[in-house]
């Protein structure tokens, strides 16, 4: 056990500078973010040429609509690491299985809703969507064509329109808060100076992640719905690696916070899968009370600060500018691709492309 141990820190070190003991903390991190980019680049392609059948002139309200649900989600999600009772690593280890149980029920409503979808509806649609495309690029985008499709929702019925509405608006959700969350736990558990040398490889295992998802959307986009299943099935296990995002409290350092010092979880991690969290000596509505408050924190500190605000800024542009492309890339390949096999699995390749570079970059550039 001791020799394989040390092999695995050998194999580390060419890549990344890690201490023995942040050795199960950095690999459990990576592998949880391997698992939910592979589940979100699996399902992407299917979620993505669900829209497409709805029509290209909804795709815009489909992106407002999701800005507005992770708006009212993402305060909401942090409220379960508040409850007294509850650890964090418990509490991230059930945010991922309930997007993975949640996956298993669209699969079931996606498959159900497209039984009744004939083939012969679904090249009626193929080219129905082309001849938007070319109406819409005469004008413009977000406008309905005036010629012989009515905008894409007409040939359907509501159920198959509210299920691919629906997991579009889902699977960006579960996007934002899984990554959100289990980047939370991972600072939450290291601390700065660990933090500057580890993050380059966690991040590289999310695009490797990405890649293998977008790689095996790309060689199965004829399962279809089915993709959904594999897709649960990765945010199951990475619910599983959530599990070992733990500090090592016999190598802590010793400058911690108050916050940190104050805070159960830091304390005894190995036994929260056997034991509840070290109880408070404040009343549970006490701790809560404050939780909530911390929710409009994180704005204030934003505001405050010129740093984050030029940060939230180029966050805020970077989104600008790939939502951009993504209207332009899912345009030509409407236009150009005429089967949804082919459509899923062209958006699986460009995604397979993006993670490739991205990649190389992380591994040469970030992690030293």
């Amino acid at each position: 056990m001791a020799n394989s141990r040390a092999r695995v820190e050998a194999i580390l070190s060419t890549f990344v500078s890690v201490q023995p003991h942040e050795t199960s903390a950095l690999l459990h991190s990576a592998s949880c973010f391997f698992f939910i980019l592979s589940a979100y680049f699996v399902v992407l392609p299917l979620r993505d040429e669900g829209a497409i059948s709805l029509g290209l002139s909804k795709l815009p309200g489909l992106f407002v609509g999701s800005l507005f649900l992770t708006l009212i989600a993402a305060p909401l999600s942090t409220l379960i690491f508040s409850f007294p009772n509850l650890s964090k690593a418990k509490a991230l280890f059930l945010i991922h299985r309930f997007f993975s149980l949640s996956l298993v029920l669209f699969f079931i409503l996606w498959h159900t809703s497209s039984a009744a979808y004939s083939p012969v509806k679904s090249k009626a649609t193929d080219l129905t969507i082309q001849a938007e495309l070319k109406e819409d690029l005469k004008v413009n985008f977000n406008q309905t064509t005036d010629t012989g499709y009515s905008g894409g929702l007409a040939g359907h019925g509501w159920f198959y329109v509210s299920v691919r509405i629906g997991l579009f608006l889902w699977v960006a959700l579960l996007n934002l808060i899984t990554i959100s969350s289990t980047w939370a736990r991972i600072i939450d558990v290291m601390d700065t100076e660990s933090g500057s040398r580890l993050f380059g490889f966690i991040g590289a295992g999310a695009t490797l992640g990405q890649l293998c998802g977008s790689l095996f959307a790309t060689g199965m986009a004829w399962l279809g719905s089915f993709l959904l299943l594999f897709a649960a099935l990765l945010m199951e296990l990475a619910a599983q690696s959530s599990k070992g995002i733990n500090k090592d409290i016999s190598h802590l350092p010793e400058e911690l916070s108050p916050i940190r010092k104050a805070d159960p979880d830091q304390k005894g991690e190995a036994d929260e899968w056997t034991a509840p969290a070290f109880p408070s000596s404040k009343s549970p509505a006490s701790r809560v009370k404050p939780q909530l408050s911390a929710i409009f924190d994180g704005l204030w500190l934003i505001l405050s600060s010129s740093y984050l605000l030029y940060v939230s800024l180029f966050l805020w542009l970077s989104a600008v500018v790939s939502s951009f492309f993504y209207f332009q890339k899912v345009a030509v390949i409407a236009m150009t691709v005429s089967s949804s096999v082919g459509r899923r699995r062209l958006f699986a390749e460009i995604n397979s492309f993006i993670a490739i570079f991205i990649l190389a970059g992380q591994l040469t550039l970030t992690v030293r």
